[in-house]
């Protein structure tokens, strides 16, 4: 068993998170490569701790729905 991630695993993934808004994508990148709590983020950017996690849980979202590859449907966004 082997640690290394499939390639096409990490190519979807970073698709997927360039795909973010801007500032989701700021945010999610901010406490997940740069290890900044959620505080520290909130005043970094102007916005609430609890909108912090609001944006934090969108993120989340976005990317495992765009990981599933479900197709689109013309009636969500």
């Amino acid at each position: 068993m082997t640690d290394d991630p499939d390639p096409e695993i990490v190519k979807r993934m970073e698709r997927a998170v360039r795909k973010l808004p801007r500032l989701q994508r700021e945010i999610f990148l901010a406490a997940r490569l740069d290890d900044m709590s959620y505080v520290e983020i909130a005043e970094r950017t102007g916005l609430t701790v609890r909108e912090v996690e609001r944006e934090i849980a969108r993120a989340l979202v976005s990317i495992a729905r765009r990981m599933d590859r479900r197709p689109r449907r013309w009636w969500r966004r």
